[in-house]
């Protein structure tokens, strides 16, 4: 319960920081209405995450670090490749 809380307000957070980061260029714009801009930015954002977290839970658990990795945008593949190379050298 205490990943679902962490993982849902880190999900606010993202909605909240990718909608605030269009209102400029939707300001600039003029034809979009600025709250759909500041929506769709958002949506967008928080699909590419949930997406994330899903691919990572596909093998039935889901980690701090898989979670970490889906906000921060790599995939657990490529972390895990390079935590192996890096071992390798």
């Amino acid at each position: 319960m205490e990943k679902a809380k962490e993982v849902l307000q880190r999900i606010v957070a993202l909605f909240m920081t990718s909608a605030l980061g269009i209102i400029t260029g939707a300001s600039v714009l003029g034809d979009i209405p600025l709250w759909k801009a500041a929506a769709l930015a958002g949506f967008a954002s928080v699909a590419a995450v949930v997406e994330r977290l899903a691919r990572a839970s596909l093998d039935g658990k889901l980690t701090m670090e898989e979670i970490d990795e889906a906000f921060a945008g790599a995939t657990v593949k490529k972390t895990r490749a390079k935590k192996a190379a890096a071992k390798k050298r």
